[in-house]
């Protein structure tokens, strides 16, 4: 499957080919603070089809078995775009978040489950909207001691 992406800012842009049955989910705490968010969605693609316009910033983030990694972003918006070996990669872990066609990328699978937040599987019952129109409850006002 072909696929674009561009960071927030629009000064990166990228395309790639995917294998949409390799969609993944990472919980591992490493990717929920790299991406600000609770899990990150990422999908491989093989470095020949990968074609990057722009110049990205790159992190090296060392792992625990002392493997290092290039975390890729924008510099101006900040968005995490890819990640990849530091040298030499085959291939880039593209973040879904700022892929266009990421609503037909479903996950065929989840790692690092054991670092997943607990509540996640509570998100069907809490309360949401579709746009910016829901109240959070209102807060018992302090006590007085």
């Amino acid at each position: 499957m072909h696929i674009n992406g561009a960071c927030h800012c629009g000064a990166i842009s990228f395309s790639a080919e995917i294998d949409p049955s390799r969609v993944m989910i990472c919980h591992c705490a490493d990717c929920q603070v790299l991406s600000g968010a609770p899990l990150r969605a990422v999908v491989a693609a093989p470095i020949a089809s990968f074609v990057l316009r722009g110049q990205p910033r790159t992190y090296v983030k060392v792992a625990q078995s002392g493997a290092r990694r290039a975390q890729v972003f924008c510099p101006e918006c900040g968005t995490p775009l890819y990640g990849s070996a530091l040298e030499n990669p085959a291939s880039v872990i593209i973040r879904l978040g700022c892929v266009e066609q990421r609503a037909q990328l479903t996950p065929a699978v989840q790692i690092w489950q054991h670092s997943a937040m607990p509540w996640l599987a509570e998100l069907p019952t809490i309360p949401g909207s579709p746009e910016n129109q829901l109240s959070l409850p209102a807060q018992a006002p302090p006590q007085s001691a």
